[in-house]
């Protein structure tokens, strides 16, 4: 993992950067970001740029190419440690460790390093059970800081969602942050770094791990994914900065898929004019995109929605507009105002929980149409 590859978060990245360089790094950190967020991905580009073998005094980023790298890139450098949630499955039925879903944990990383707790879960075959660090991990972290690291500079222990240990699993990682071993960094990845005990947040350097803009995580699904450009836009829009969601819902398109953003357009066009026989048309092609395609069109409608509010309370509330939507937010606000906004938003809300309730999706399109004309009306 290169910090190259993770989309944003320039000044994080020049934050970590910088204290390698000056030879201050902290020997434990705590990444917090939302799920979804590019926490786990910037820890692990991290840990590749602690141990790199060929970095030069000035590099941006860890060589990729080195021993190390390649290892780290692969998730088996014998320095590089994990601890994370697990619960007993079908292939672990007893004592249940992170050691013993270390395979499962490589494939689920490399696969998309920005998935949550669920994915986790679902991918090692939990069922209905929750994960948790438990108090056997305490253990086994014990045995595992009292050796010395076998080839690189640092070892490296990465804790994913610290927030889940058992109260005794708290206790030795707070005992370790207390008295650290040597050359060995704890990168505490946490999603609700709120339920961490306040003497372990005392005892970790913050790096707090936003969520990159709407613009920066499109460039990066176009250029980097090769998501065809509308729908990188559009998933940009869609999941609010989500890169976990983004990247799964680009992963899943084969094509282009539909482009919300023009049946948007003439959706809005068609219940401003009130053109009841345009909407019986429209409501056919909405049918036609399938019930998870129809719930995200209502997401990207409502996302888009508070876009032109926004810019017609001040432009300078949505900067970096994409050209494309420029021309039609800066026409189309004059009708979206606080007058109508709240109605509007709760209109296609509704729309979109009957949608999830399979109702008849042409007769939700129309119905939703008709009301929307109606508060469009000047």
């Amino acid at each position: 993992m290169r910090f190259s590859t993770i989309p944003g978060l320039v000044k994080v990245k020049q934050m970590l950067l910088g204290g390698v360089r000056r030879s201050h790094v902290a020997h434990a950190q705590l990444f917090r970001g939302a799920e979804g967020s590019a926490a786990l991905a910037l820890a692990l580009a991290y840990a590749a740029f602690l141990n790199c073998e060929n970095r030069p005094p000035e590099a941006e980023d860890s060589c990729g190419a080195c021993p190390s790298c390649q290892k780290i890139d692969k998730l088996i450098h014998p320095d590089l440690n994990f601890i994370v949630p697990v619960t007993t499955t079908k292939a672990v039925a007893k004592d249940a460790t992170s050691s013993k879903f270390g395979a499962e944990w490589r494939a689920f990383v490399l696969e998309n390093p920005f998935q949550g707790l669920n994915d986790w879960m679902q991918h090692i075959g939990a069922e209905n059970k929750q994960g948790s660090i438990s108090k056997d991990e305490s253990v086994q972290l014990l045995r595992l800081v009292s050796l010395k690291a076998f080839e690189a500079r640092f070892k490296v222990v990465i804790i994913w969602l610290p927030e889940l240990m058992h109260p005794a699993a708290a206790n030795a990682v707070l005992k370790l942050l207390e008295e650290p071993p040597p050359a060995t960094v704890f990168l505490l990845v946490s999603f609700a770094p709120e339920q961490l005990l306040p003497t372990i947040i005392s005892r970790v350097q913050p790096v707090v791990v936003r969520a990159p803009a709407e613009e920066e995580l499109a460039a990066w699904l176009h250029e980097t994914h090769h998501v065809p450009e509308a729908k990188a836009r559009q998933l940009a829009q869609l999941t609010d900065g989500n890169v976990g969601a983004a990247l799964a819902a680009g992963s899943a398109t084969a094509d282009a898929g539909p482009d919300y953003y023009e049946l948007f357009v003439g959706w809005m066009r068609t219940c401003y004019g009130n053109k009841v026989a345009d909407m019986l048309s429209k409501s056919d092609e909405f049918q036609k995109l399938g019930r998870e395609n129809q719930k995200e069109f209502f997401q990207y409608a409502l996302a888009l929605l508070r876009k032109v509010l926004l810019f017609g309370l001040d432009p300078q509330l949505v900067p970096h507009l994409p050209a494309q939507e420029q021309a039609f937010i800066k026409g189309f606000s004059p009708f979206v105002t606080p007058r109508n906004a709240d109605a509007l938003t709760q209109e296609i809300n509704e729309a979109h929980y009957h949608i999830e309730r399979n109702a008849n999706p042409r007769m939700v399109f129309i119905d939703a149409s008709l009301r929307l004309a109606e508060l469009l009306r000047p």
